[in-house]
């Protein structure tokens, strides 16, 4: 399944087959490793598309998982979720939800958590991520965390504390920085820190894509419910384009250069999606990143009807070039003086790789912490986000020590974030 299309259809859900159906008993999973005969007690939070798929595939990456809690805002969410997963053939079987572990509202998440669970799917809006995430570790629970893992600075620092604080509990944090299990992805940057193009001296991560969806307005809708309803489009829930959804190509051309840029200068704002129903976030933006070495990212994304389609990264070194892409045989590599190298091996689907990794290390009892990177390649989406909203050139540490918190204080019905619409050279840096 391509990143592109999968993209586009959020709430696609695999219906591959489950081999060896046995009888399960419960056993407690916490800091050793899981009997092929216990259960692994799952909690989904966030029942959206993505949380669906999620919830789908974690089931589906051992014969013991047990999907036994769901939590979400809104009751709808949660039914409908529960639904889909019920008619999947390959799962319908071990769903074991009744109506007392249906959790709803802004305490959904305590009451899931405390209901005892072995493993907890974050697939709420961003915003909710680094809270979700120091619950569950607290409550000694193993995680999965969608991307991005926050929307702000002091979120990714609450981040990095928490799964600092699952490493010394010997819990497994695994990141939906999905392109990461990507075999030929992965085949691509071994052969890159083999010297395949020499020095990387550029890379640019590219993210064009139409419109996406919006909710009408209700009229029983308080502010919080309307922009909850349409999370993307309000940066304190979704963090904008840049973070929530740039963010895989992002992290693709820093895992490939093996570090983190030190600096970004850019631009963005909204030319087509202006409307206010539209929130307050961007519909481009284009950042310059640059390394301590001097090599330079350059990032650009659009989110605009009738425009061309296309995700990809691109990598130049002082001996070649390469490509990476979800298209067939679009991992490629161009070094000079050789034939054109193109990944032909397997092919796998990325989303069902990430939760097979997480239970596999769960049933060993060898957790896998993908804290670092899940954290920093969240700053590096939140500060090219910086740089198009003020126009300033952000520092990797302005960015890590900034004090903006873009939440609301208290989660309830009624008011809502009032966040203006980021003006260049006007927003100041926090």
């Amino acid at each position: 399944m391509k990143l592109e299309r999968a993209c586009a259809r959020r709430a696609f859900i695999s219906q591959s087959t489950v081999a060896g159906a046995v009888a399960w008993t419960a056993g407690n999973l916490k800091g050793s490793p899981k009997q092929k005969a216990d259960l692994i007690k799952v909690g989904l939070v966030g029942c959206g598309g993505r949380g669906t798929g999620a919830c789908s595939q974690a089931l589906q990456a051992d014969p013991g998982a047990r999907l036994v809690a769901m939590a979400d805002v809104f009751s709808d969410r949660l039914e409908g979720s529960l639904e889909r997963i019920k008619a999947i053939p390959a799962v319908a079987g071990k769903i074991e939800v009744p109506p007392a572990k249906r959790f709803v509202g802004f305490e959904a998440f305590d009451n899931l958590i405390d209901s005892g669970v072995d493993v907890v799917l974050l697939a709420t809006p961003p915003h909710f991520r680094p809270a979700h995430l120091k619950k569950a570790v607290d409550a000694g629970v193993h995680v999965f965390a969608e991307k991005p893992t926050a929307v702000d600075s002091p979120g990714i620092r609450s981040v990095l504390a928490s799964c600092k604080k699952a490493k010394k509990k010997s819990l497994s944090v695994v990141s939906g920085l999905c392109l990461r299990h990507s075999l030929g992805f992965q085949e691509l940057v071994s052969r890159l820190r083999a010297g395949a193009i020499g020095e990387l001296l550029t890379l640019q991560a590219n993210d064009y894509r139409g419109p996406i969806w919006y909710k009408e307005r209700q009229q029983d809708w308080t502010d919080m419910h309307y922009q909850m309803r349409n999370w993307y489009y309000h940066t304190w829930l979704s963090g904008d384009f840049n973070v929530e959804q740039h963010i895989h190509f992002l992290d693709v051309c820093s895992w490939a250069k093996g570090a983190y840029p030190v600096k970004a200068i850019g631009m963005g704002g909204r030319q087509v999606r202006t409307d206010k129903k539209f929130g307050n976030v961007f519909d481009h933006h284009s950042v310059v990143y640059e390394y301590e070495d001097g090599a330079k990212l350059f990032s650009n994304t659009r989110q605009m009807k009738g425009c061309k389609t296309g995700m990809n990264a691109e990598v130049q070194g002082s001996a070649g070039k390469a490509r990476f892409s979800e298209r067939r045989n679009g991992v490629t590599i161009d070094a000079q003086g050789k034939d054109r190298w193109v990944y032909r091996g397997e092919d796998n689907y990325v989303y069902q790789a990430e939760h097979d990794k997480l239970f596999a290390s769960i049933r060993a009892g060898k957790p896998i912490n993908d804290g670092e990177h899940m954290a920093k390649s969240t700053l590096l989406a939140i500060m090219g986000r910086m740089a198009t909203y003020t126009g300033q050139e952000i520092t990797w540490e302005m960015a890590l020590n900034s004090k903006e918190s873009l939440g609301p204080e208290k989660h309830e019905w009624g008011p809502a974030p009032d966040a203006p619409i980021a003006m260049p050279g006007l927003t100041k840096f926090v």
